[in-house]
């Protein structure tokens, strides 16, 4: 049990206190800090006056689009943004827009990926961080709300993808009838493996094991289907579970897939997941990775298929430092950052033997990769270049791409051509991880040193104590809620039980345990403690003691499958 404190690591390693919080090699964080939010804002302002309700602004007409499903996506995308950056008011404004305005009940085909990790993911952050934004939270809350109720219902509009043969889903479904009956059975893995954080934080809160459910078959199938060198490749055939494209790689197709091991990992303990990407890693390390650079490959032979460099594949090196494998991670690191040194930007493909773009992937649709590693990388070492990357992205970002109407994407870096296009995750990401870079005291980076308490049904729970997982589009998901709504009710029955008999096994000379079952059929435990005068029989069921009140430990409890977690500690009543 105590390997599950090394998953936890990962999550303490970006909460260590260091030198260099402030200026480093000149570089006035605070001064960047209010650059980075001016460019929220510019960007912000003008969907909203441009674009609401569509999903997207289009910043070169000054108008919008829709582009994943008619959700007035960037809205939702940016809500926790908001709070990051303090607009508890705007925040709060979001909430209700959102509750009134976004239906899902809408004959829209949309990807079962983007779905998930923009608006499910979206909204359950912000159903998380609801309380510390200041919305007036209902009765039950974090197990209840508004929110929350909003994404169960649009996780539930994707769930027909998962019916399969293999448990793998389609990757397009219509949010009114399912999926079309001439849907393609082909799917990128990463479409396939990243639903674990979102459906399994929706399974904890709401008590419905489906989500997790099918996230984990999905995840499993893919594990099962692996090569036997031990890579996957790029897409594969839900229904017959063949790989169609047989290129391995950590960026586009697949990248998020190995990204949701970990942090499910850290999110649930969970021991096999991790297991997985570590497995995972050895056969990457072994067949992809050359001179910190990481190659596409056949994914049963292991020959060279593509030498390039992907955009998407600099999470990379953020991902690294989340199993604490930092050298590796800043020596890759350093390698894109050079490519951003070279164009101002990371082109979408980059020739590494010959050093420049591919031809028609020249853009840079102002994606968050590399400054989401430079972000947990800082956090874990401190170390000023990753500042530095953050100050070229500002300044090449600004110089580049900023327009009347906010930012737009660059079509080619170079000759600085742009596209009439700003993606919701501009504000769900490069912002968000750019600001958190050079705002090393906001409440997404706390040690632990502070917290809330909310009052549950049978106890406290603690809530906003640090150690924020991120999904893949940035949304942050508290670990310790997972642990505040328990529908099995045993669990903390049998928590309460273990607690009370310790106590009366400290105060007791001679003490025997056995299981009684009350009328209800639940099991309770008693105790039987032999004192000097004679032998008497004391009830450990708090239901029927009434009137003797058992003293609690002092000391936190857990969940009990869950003991060892840090986070999501819960009290019982009047600890």
């Amino acid at each position: 049990m105590l390997r599950s404190w090394y998953l936890l690591c990962c999550l303490w390693a970006l909460h260590l206190p260091g030198a260099g919080e402030g200026a480093a090699r000149g570089i006035d964080t605070a001064h960047y800090r209010e650059r980075v939010k001016s460019m929220f804002y510019h960007a912000y302002d003008s969907y909203l006056e441009n674009a609401f309700p569509y999903d997207e602004l289009r910043p070169l007409t000054c108008d919008g689009q829709d582009t994943w499903g008619s959700f007035s996506l960037t809205l939702i995308d940016a809500l926790d943004t908001l709070l990051i950056l303090g607009n508890v008011s705007e925040f709060q404004r979001v909430v209700n827009v959102l509750q009134e305005g976004v239906d899902f009940d809408i004959d829209v085909n949309a990807s079962v990926f983007e779905t998930n990790i923009r608006v499910v993911g979206g909204l359950l952050s912000a159903h998380l961080l609801s309380k510390k934004a200041g919305v007036e939270v209902e009765a039950g809350w974090p197990c209840s709300g508004p929110l929350l109720r909003m994404a169960e219902e649009a996780a539930r509009k994707l769930l027909p993808a998962f019916q399969t043969p293999t448990g793998m889903p389609y990757g397009t479904v219509n949010l009114l009838h399912g999926v079309n009956p001439g849907e393609t059975p082909v799917t990128c893995t990463a479409g396939i493996g990243t639903f674990i954080v979102e459906f399994a934080t929706l399974s904890h809160l709401t008590g419905d094991l489906v989500f997790e459910d099918v996230a984990r078959k999905a995840i499993k199938a893919l594990w099962k289907n692996r090569s036997d060198i031990g890579l996957v490749g790029n897409h594969i055939d839900v229904v017959t579970a063949k790989w169609v494209a047989q290129d391995a790689g950590i960026g586009a197709g697949v990248d998020s897939y190995f990204e949701y091991l970990v942090k499910g990992a850290i999110l649930l303990h969970d021991e096999e997941l991790m297991s997985m990407f570590l497995e995972y890693n050895k056969a990457i390390k072994n067949y992809t990775k050359f001179d910190d650079w990481y190659l596409w490959v056949q994914m049963y032979k292991g020959t060279v298929s593509m030498p390039v460099f992907q955009s998407l594949e600099a999470y990379w090196p953020g991902l690294q430092s989340l199993i604490g494998d930092i050298n590796n991670a800043m020596r890759t690191f350093l390698n894109y950052y050079t490519v951003w040194k070279q164009f101002g930007g990371l082109p979408e493909f980059y020739n590494i033997p010959q050093g420049y773009t591919v031809e028609k992937r020249e853009g840079y649709p102002l994606r968050p990769e590399l400054i989401e590693s430079a972000m947990y990388l800082y956090r874990a070492t401190r170390d000023p270049t990753l500042l530095e990357l953050g100050r070229d992205a500002v300044e090449s970002i600004e110089k580049i791409s900023k327009v009347e109407c906010g930012f737009a994407t660059i079509k080619d870096l170079r000759d600085h051509r742009l596209d009439n296009r700003m993606e919701s995750f501009f504000l769900a990401e490069t912002v968000k991880y750019l600001y958190l870079l050079f705002d090393p005291d906001n409440f997404i980076h706390n040690d632990g040193s502070a917290f809330d308490v909310v009052s549950m049904p049978y106890g406290e729970c603690i809530l906003g104590a640090g150690g924020y997982v991120f999904n893949t589009e940035a949304h942050p998901i508290d670990p310790a809620a997972l642990h505040c709504c328990r529908k099995q009710k045993e669990e903390q029955w049998e928590v309460e039980d273990l607690m009370r008999a310790f106590y009366f096994l400290k105060k007791s000379k001679k003490s025997t345990f056995k299981r009684t079952a009350d009328h209800s059929g639940r099991e309770s435990q008693t105790a039987s403690a032999d004192t000097s005068s004679g032998s008497s029989r004391v009830e450990m069921n708090p239901e029927k003691n009434t009137k003797r009140r058992i003293p609690l430990l002092s000391c936190p409890n857990q969940p009990f499958t869950s003991k060892l977690s840090v986070l999501g500690q819960v009290f019982l009543d009047n600890t």
